[in-house]
This record gives structure tokens, sequence and C-alpha cells, in this order.
């Protein structure tokens, strides 16, 4: 059997990330998925480091990788559009389970029991879901952030939602918190800076 699943992923590039917004810096969903899986296997690691957690990093990093397959059929559509009116939302996630499934069933019948956790998002984990989750948050506040940082104004808004967002994940994720004291201000800093700061 021919399968068509590695040619879609493979036009992940091609689909642009904050399509409706004016974006300094451009982002395709293959970027961020891949943002996603680092952020997620980090946030793994620290969860089963430092706060008793028993959860398999490489195991998040892949469920990451593959968070946005639905998007190789439907495109990135915004977040305000996707979840302003519930009716519209409950067709949204219809729509992504559906691409979803498309993307499993393209592969050969003998490997779909093995990706259907990964790809099916109703079919994750719930703990893997949440820390992808909270990975794919992350990724997009830094990414609000970084346009910031260059003057985009559009991403103002922006930042504020997704800060908020991530207030709730601290709530129970104390592993986000750590995240974040860590890592997110070195995101800013120049090539030189991080360079000085290795030293």
């Amino acid at each position: 059997m021919k399968s068509t699943f590695l040619a879609w992923i493979l036009r992940m590039p091609l689909i642009k990330r904050w399509a409706l917004m004016h974006s300094i810096k451009s982002e395709n969903i293959a970027e961020h998925s891949q943002q996603v899986a680092v952020i997620a296997h980090l946030l793994a690691v620290i969860r089963n480091q430092y706060f008793d957690g028993d959860i398999n990093p490489e195991r998040a990093a892949t469920v990451a990788l593959y968070h946005e397959v639905s998007e190789t059929k439907l495109q990135d559509i915004n977040h305000v559009t996707k979840y302003h009116n519930p009716a519209l939302t409950k067709e949204f996630k219809k729509l992504e389970e559906q691409a979803e499934r498309e993307c499993l069933q393209s592969l050969p019948k003998a490997l779909q029991a093995q990706f259907k956790p990964l790809l099916v998002q109703a079919e994750v984990e719930p703990e893997y879901k949440q820390i992808v989750k909270a990975a794919d948050l992350i990724s997009a506040y830094l990414k609000a952030c970084d346009e910031i940082s260059f003057g985009n104004k559009e991403f103002i808004h922006v930042k504020q939602r997704l800060n908020s967002m991530l207030e709730t994940f601290k709530q129970n994720m104390p592993e986000v918190t750590f995240f974040l004291d860590t890592f997110e201000d070195d995101c800013f800093v120049s090539v030189d800076e991080l360079s000085n700061s290795d030293h």
C-alpha cells in the first residue's frame, strides 16, 4: 500500500501561522511544532526532576510534533475566530478530528494503532495532552513577546490573553512557572549577550 501520510507532513512548512495578523517574523506550523516538541520535552523533564512527575519526555515530544496534524488539511485557524462562538468552536473541533482521522487512515493499516494516540487528539492520554497544551501556549506566548520586542503592537492583546491562560496552567503545573522563570528572559537577548552568558 502506498501512503500519502508523509507527503502531508512534508507540507507543514507551507502552512503559515498567524495568517490574519501582521507579523515581523513569519512562522509556519512545522517550525511551531518543533518548538512545542522541545518545550513539551523540557516541561516533562522538569516535572520528573523537580515535582515528582512520572511522564515520558520522549512521548510528550512526539505527541507535540503531531499536535497540529489537522492543519495540514485545514490550515491554521485564528484562535479568536475559532473560540469566540461556542457553535463555531464545536464545528471546528469536528473538522479537526475528521482531518486527524483522515491523516491516520492515510497510513498503512498495520501502523494505525500505534499512531492513533499520537494523531487523534481525542485519543491522547490526558496528562500528555495537558503538557503539550501548556507547551503550545508557551510557544505562542514567546512568539507574541518576540513580536512586541520588535515594536509590533498587534501582538499586545495576544500576549495578554496567553498570559492569562498560562496563569491557569501554573496553578496545577509548577513546571510551567519553573520553565518560564528559567528560560523566558534569555529568549529575547542578542546573540552577543547569549554568548557572553554562556561563559
